[in-house]
């Protein structure tokens, strides 16, 4: 008999194939009493099982496929990273002597201190960042009790689905490595490694099936349909024909998308509309330019920040950011300055000072960089300086008012009269644009219009704040929608004060990237959409085969309605 389990659809496509359940063994460690006189021994122990965890990442990474991309490998590298920080070492090391606890206990006390400082930041990648702190350590627990890991590679794994607890990053590259079908896990998120991993891959993946483990048996066949988040256990012959059905007409779709990479968006009644990437670090232009040639709409800095968990000089960013921009090969980049604060913390500011009670109500973006110009002075340098080199421009998030743009204007004067005694070549005509992020910065975009060269409406804050709900509480998040009537008309605000300032506005929150939001967010006349590189293809497809005359008239309509379910009816109408 068929049974039909429920998770998260975290990369899209359809998997038919037989299950393989992947059981790790058991990290749990015990405590037990080590005398004084046993520390050093202990502390020398620990710190031979992290060498061997770093050996065997090592061995993992060389034999993974010489053309995986780089930004791939880097999932691996933040793990080798991560066996060198101090947290896992001396901070394991001064639990076993304060405490006269074996290595295996300390490590354990150590990543509950970690883990639970993951859980309090806001951010909800950030958050789920705690996972790579669980594997790492889980790899160090494997060495210490001289246990060989469980490995995937005995097994012939082509064509077979995975169903584990989670993966790390090491195991989805390995499986992967042997052409796995799809990946199914009890836990995990939208964001975990193993769910950008498996869309970067192209590899179909649901997570969040809880007791995929207990009620899957081994060897039985199974479906799995990466979009809807649904797993077919046991299909009935009907339901494996309609799925080898959607199989294929997947297989043509994206054959289909893949023949607009390179082609320009425009609509049927002739509106060209630029299409830009988001990106975390230069090396994520490669996967861009898989999906089209086009520019950067979006690079979140903060990112560089946080994988070096440390502030970087001038000439570091400068580096860094230059790098970027070659890759993209004259075309354009978008550089948002710093978005650090209370939920996402470096190293070197952790404990100095309380935990703000709600982080992103907090000192953030903005606010922290005109707090912190020792820190802000050196990265508007470094990107007025890049921008000789080509088509750069300088994005300040979080907005909220003109004093605060006063404030920006006087550093960046500042900033150039310093590059002038320097005699160090910039450019001091680099455009300077605002994201809308919050109602005020909407309400106000008018004035912002007149003083920037462009705007840039991020959904993801501007949702939560007008909603007044965290988007990742599991209690309320059920709340946080597009379409509430409020974040509309806040969103055409900010899109009609462009116009009327003949200043460009692009959306680069995940509204943008989503391809339910296309047609309405076309009909509002907006031009400029900055998207997940994997969403690039679709959302040019939608507006190639729209008419943005037609859809002004139709989203009127919507914008004239106040009743949600309404709204939503309208714009699925509007898809149809």
């Amino acid at each position: 008999m068929s049974i039909i389990l429920n998770g998260i659809g975290v990369s899209h496509g359809i998997a038919i194939g037989n299950a393989y359940i992947y059981v790790r063994a058991s990290t749990e460690a015990t405590e037990y009493n080590v005398p004084a006189s046993y520390h050093p021994k202990e502390i020398e122990r620990l710190h031979q099982a992290i060498k061997e965890a770093s050996t065997q990442l090592n061995e993992i990474k060389s034999r993974i496929a010489a053309d995986t991309p780089e930004d791939i490998l880097g999932f691996i590298d933040s793990h080798l990273l991560m066996l060198e920080d101090p947290a896992f070492d001396e901070g394991a090391a001064a639990i076993i002597r304060e405490f006269s606890c074996n290595a295996e206990w300390a490590l354990q006390v150590q990543c509950d201190r970690l883990v639970q400082v993951f859980d309090e930041m806001d951010d909800p990648y950030l958050r789920t960042r705690k996972d790579d702190v669980i594997h790492v350590v889980q790899r160090i627990q494997h060495c210490l009790a001289e246990k060989p890991e469980s490995k995937a590679e005995p097994v012939k794994l082509k064509g077979r689905i995975v169903i584990s607890d989670d993966l790390t990053p090491a195991d989805t590259l390995m499986m992967q490595h042997q052409k796995v079908a799809a990946f199914v896990t009890e836990f995990g998120g939208p964001l975990s490694h193993t769910a950008i991993l498996a869309r970067n891959l192209g590899i179909p993946a649901i997570v969040g099936v809880h007791n995929a483990r207990q009620l899957i048996h081994p060897t039985e066949q199974l479906i799995i349909d990466g979009h809807y988040g649904v797993v077919i256990g046991e299909p009935d012959p009907r339901s494996l024909t309609h799925y080898r059905k959607l199989r294929q007409k997947d297989t043509v779709r994206k054959q289909r998308l893949n023949r607009l990479i390179n082609k320009p968006a425009v609509t049927k009644d002739g509106v060209h509309i630029l299409i830009q990437g988001n990106i975390d670090r230069p090396e994520d232009i490669r996967n861009l330019k898989q999906h089209d040639n086009t520019g950067v709409g979006l690079y979140r800095t903060e990112m560089m920040f946080l994988k070096d968990n440390q502030t970087l000089d001038e000439e570091a960013q400068f580096k860094t950011y230059k790098r970027a921009l070659f890759r993209l090969k004259g075309k354009p980049l978008t550089i948002r300055t710093l978005d650090l604060g209370a939920d996402k913390e470096i190293q070197e500011s952790l404990g100095q000072g309380p935990m703000a009670h709600n982080p992103a109500m907090g000192l953030r973006a903005i606010r922290r960089c005109l707090k912190e110009p020792e820190n802000f002075l050196p990265q508007i340098c470094a990107i007025m300086r890049v921008a000789a080199y080509g088509d750069v421009k300088m994005m300040i998030p979080m907005m909220t008012s003109i004093h605060e743009l006063d404030q920006v204007s006087a550093l960046l004067e500042n900033a150039k009269q310093l590059l002038r005694q320097r005699k160090v070549r910039f450019n001091d005509k680099i455009e300077i644009g605002a994201m809308i992020e919050v109602p005020a910065a909407a309400l106000s975009a008018d004035i912002f219009a007149q003083r920037m060269d462009f705007l840039s409406i991020g959904t993801n804050d501007l949702i939560q704040y007008t909603l007044a709900i965290d988007r990742i509480d599991d209690e309320v998040n059920y709340l946080y929608n597009p379409l509430h009537p409020a974040v509309l008309q806040l969103v055409k605000i900010t899109i009609d004060a462009g116009k009327k300032a003949k200043v460009p506005v692009s959306m680069c929150g995940e509204m943008a990237s989503d391809p339910k939001y296309t047609r309405l967010l076309l009909g509002m006349g907006l031009n400029y959409f900055s998207v997940q590189a994997n969403a690039i293809l679709e959302i040019k497809h939608i507006i190639n085969n729209s008419n943005m005359g037609k859809l002004h008239t139709k989203v009127r309509k919507i914008m004239n309605c106040h009743d949600l379910n309404k709204i939503e009816s309208l714009v699925d109408t509007l898809n149809t």
